[in-house]
């Protein structure tokens, strides 16, 4: 395998890895504020990037039951959220392929 390159975003608002500033999102691809995570507080996101996804699991949440990926930062490994693969409720359909980032893990970045 070769070297992997970071992308790097611009725009108003960036949000990064707390643990090493790593671009992830930027506030143009947030949906949602109104989601709670491991943490406390979470974002809904469209995309991300930068991140690597782990396997598959079904996992009982507050709307449902949910298959999700984990996400992890590409450089530090640090565990930022999760990636929504099958929603099994169809009111919560619209989540499929999106993004969940924990506040407490991500920072400003620009």
């Amino acid at each position: 395998m070769g070297m992997s390159y970071r992308q790097y975003l611009y725009g108003d608002r960036i949000y990064g890895c707390s643990t090493c500033k790593t671009h992830l999102a930027t506030i143009h691809s947030m949906m949602s504020r109104a989601f709670n995570g491991q943490h406390g507080r979470a974002y809904l996101f469209e995309g991300v990037v930068n991140v690597i996804e782990g396997e598959p699991n079904d996992r009982p949440m507050t709307t449902g039951n949910h298959t999700v990926r984990d996400i992890y930062c590409v450089k530090c490994g640090t565990t930022l959220g999760w990636k929504y693969d099958k929603a099994y409720e169809p009111s919560q359909r619209y989540k499929e392929g999106k993004y969940i980032l924990e506040r407490n893990l991500l920072v400003d970045v620009q």
